[in-house]
């Protein structure tokens, strides 16, 4: 598997210096602005960002904040001038894991991105299984455990299990559901979500006698922790 960059400056030479750095190793995107990024983020999902702070259009900052807000598993190494602390705490605040300042070497680049690829592989690492009371779901196998029994989950169901209770006890928007689990392109009625919410309840009922999933009526729904 390719790992892929997405890189984020208005400046020419940089971009065409992360190409030269990262590709064939890796599939490196770049983009002039934010805003073109943001676009491509709705089709596919990199490993690891570089964002320039100082950009046309949306600044990096905002960007960041924005990234954390919607893609908390992707790595994000913010890029500014040398010696600009404001920038880095900023960046840092908003969701960066990293800064790396300008002007930078090659071999610095190349090792920060590593770094945070290596963080991001033992997360997922430890992200694969998710117990929650009764219910277990081992994302490595592909497999829910209810109260020690196997219950089988269609894929949709799965991924909306396995996204309610990655957010546990936390309410997960409807809007945010239909983006995580059907894609940004799905516009189907949201009464699909409903359905499915109803057969999970189901499943999960016919294997144990507890309630785990939350309607909060006019937001979403909210898996709940049981002891």
């Amino acid at each position: 598997m390719k790992y892929i960059i997405y890189a984020v400056d208005d400046d020419e030479s940089i971009r065409d210096l992360y190409k030269y750095t990262f590709e064939p190793t890796y599939d490196c995107h770049t983009f002039n602005s934010a805003e073109d990024m943001f676009k491509a983020l709705k089709e596919v999902q990199p490993h690891v960002i570089l964002m320039d702070v100082m950009l046309p259009g949306m600044d990096g900052i905002t960007a960041v904040r924005l990234i954390r807000e919607s893609y908390p598993q992707i790595a994000i190494i913010v890029v500014s001038a040398k010696g600009d602390e404001i920038n880095k705490v900023r960046g840092l605040d908003e969701g960066a894991d990293d800064y790396l300042p300008k002007p930078f070497g090659v071999l610095e680049l190349v090792a920060r991105v590593k770094v945070n690829l290596r963080k991001l592989l033992l997360a997922n690492e430890e992200s694969s299984i998710i117990e929650c009371g009764e219910i277990r779901l081992n994302n490595n196998e592909h497999v829910v455990t209810i109260a020690g029994k196997i219950v089988t989950f269609t894929l949709k169901e799965y991924n909306l299990l396995k996204l309610l209770m990655s957010k546990v006890d936390n309410v997960v928007p409807r809007e945010i559901i239909l983006n995580e689990v059907w894609g940004f392109e799905y516009f189907g009625e949201t009464r699909t979500l409903d359905m499915h919410i109803k057969s999970l309840r189901s499943k999960i009922a016919d294997a144990t006698s507890l309630q785990y999933i939350q309607t909060i009526r006019g937001v979403g729904y909210k898996f709940i922790t049981i002891v």
